[in-house]
């Protein structure tokens, strides 16, 4: 199955498709979604754990509510604060109110204004059921004083289906907002997770199953999807035992100059470790005994100059893909063998780094990308090629936008890669750790990227098993050395037990 992303409207209809069509009542459902939380809460907290509960009046607080009488039900100690505005809460909301003031042991608080604010015990873990999905406005007054009051109190928090004050699907950009620990999502990603603006707000994020109708799901046409291994195992195509070095392609790899031959040396071990069957490597003539004993496997195109690229006689036709940009640096000569290069070629090329920085000053460039290539920009790159946006959200609709119109392949780089697809679709990655933020990551990535290319894998399907196994090599390094002490060479060590995992 696919790892569809909704949007707020669409997890709306989902809920309501699912209480007409199961059929189910909406407090019923609402009771099956406490009901996971809870379940979650007692396996991660022992009893007897103490909650505070904050809740809303609207059915995320509804949530709240059931999942407070669930757990007083177990004999856990539950304090529930209700934000009181005067109007009543849903329907579904009022009904779980009557079934929580028929439990002794429960206290209740209502916060009216912000002096009403209580102190939250030291050993109390706050579950945070203020707003959920249905938020369209950034909170503001004594909601948003409930906010900084939960942020203050240094605990673990808890928050159900998003933490309150994000806006699901447009950019929460300076919105107040709850800090949680742990986010118990239901039955699917949301847009508000993936964005590293976010990533202070989100903490871990748990999909828990309340059974809504598949029926909707599976029938819906979505723009964004999560990549995730089943994604993986669809693209991912075993060597077959007769082939020979010919049937997996003939790479050429443009990259490095004086002081940055380290780019092209990763750039080349990638490369090598991504199953093509040929690599040459075009590089500066410094380089060339770097090269032959650093990455024996590969093949050498030296160019005129000693400490850089520069236009050059060669017969790029007999090469399947090329990846170009890893440490070239923007010497003069080197801008015009890359318009050289882009004018030659008429396969897709992938675009990364110091090329990227030469087409961001030289924009017309830019139509001389073949279609079909991908370009690897991490924020900056990007905002330098294609200019600043307001914020996340609005970078991302840019990328889809540019994807489309040079009939290409974007990929911004991040804690959770973001592919723009020509199409009008995107991929968010869900691989890879902060580890990876080191000097030479997005070497490593290219050379993967080009070997898959060369392989005969689409730009697509490159781009979408290139984050993925990236990433999935970038975990294993951590998980081997630690976020802080591994370097990019490690991804490279942890190829084979990615590809061993996806092969499955």
């Amino acid at each position: 199955g696919t790892m569809k992303i909704l949007s707020a409207e669409e997890i709306r209809q989902w809920d309501q498709f699912t209480i007409t069509h199961e059929p189910i009542s909406s407090l019923q459902l609402m009771e099956r979604a406490a009901m996971a939380c809870a379940n979650w809460l007692m396996n991660q907290f022992p009893a007897p754990a103490r909650f505070d509960i904050f809740c809303g009046k609207g059915n995320n607080g509804g949530d709240g509510l059931a999942i407070a009488r669930l757990l007083a039900e177990q004999q856990y100690n539950v304090s529930v604060h209700i934000l009181e505005f005067g109007h009543r809460g849903t329907n579904d909301f009022q009904a779980n109110l009557e079934r929580l003031h028929q439990l002794p042991n429960i206290e209740l608080q209502f916060i009216q204004d912000a002096t009403s604010l209580h102190p939250i015990a030291a050993d109390s873990i706050i579950i945070d059921a203020l707003f959920g999905s249905g938020l369209n406005r950034a909170l503001e007054g004594v909601t948003a004083a409930v906010v900084a009051h939960i942020n203050q109190s240094h605990r673990e928090i808890i928050s159900i289906d998003i933490p309150s004050g994000l806006f699901v699907d447009r950019s929460s950009n300076g919105n107040p907002a709850v800090c949680a620990t742990h986010t118990l999502t239901f039955q699917c990603y949301k847009p508000a997770f993936l964005l590293a603006e976010n990533g202070s707000c989100i903490g871990e994020v748990h999909l828990l199953d309340i059974g809504l109708h598949p029926a909707f799901y599976n029938n819906l046409e979505v723009n964004l999807e999560l990549i995730d291994a089943p994604m993986i195992r669809g693209v991912f195509k075993p060597r077959p035992a007769f082939a020979h070095k010919g049937n997996f392609g003939h790479a050429l790899l443009a990259a490095g100059s004086y002081g940055k031959m380290g780019a092209a040396l990763l750039s080349a071990r990638a490369c090598l470790r991504s199953g093509v069957g040929l690599l040459t490597c075009c590089i500066p003539a410094c380089g060339y005994e770097i090269l032959q004993s650093g990455a024996p496997e590969a093949m050498a195109v030296c160019g005129p100059e000693e400490e850089w690229l520069a236009p050059m006689q060669f017969d790029l036709s007999r090469y399947d893909a090329i990846g170009v940009g890893p440490g070239i640096g923007a010497a003069a000569a080197t801008k015009m063998f890359l318009h050289q290069l882009l004018d030659a070629y008429r396969h897709p090329i992938i675009i990364d780094a110091d090329a990227l920085n030469i087409m961001a000053a030289q924009k017309d460039l830019l139509s001389l990308v073949p279609q079909g290539s991908i370009l690897t920009p991490h924020p900056k790159e990007f905002e330098r090629l294609f200019g600043e946006t307001a914020n996340e959200v609005d970078r991302l609709l840019l990328a889809l936008e540019k994807a489309k119109q040079l009939n290409v392949v974007i990929i911004v780089k991040g804690h959770h890669s973001f592919i723009a697809t020509p199409d009008g679709k995107g991929f968010f990655n869900n691989t890879g750790n902060a580890g990876m933020a080191t000097g030479g990551s997005g070497d490593v990535l290219t050379g993967l990227l080009t070997g898959l290319l060369a392989q005969g894998y689409s730009s697509v399907e490159t781009a979408i098993l290139g984050v993925y196994l990236h990433g999935l090599a970038g975990d294993k390094a951590a998980g081997q050395l630690s976020q802080e002490a591994m370097i990019a060479g490690d991804i490279i060590h942890e190829f084979g037990t990615a590809f061993r995992e996806i092969a499955g």
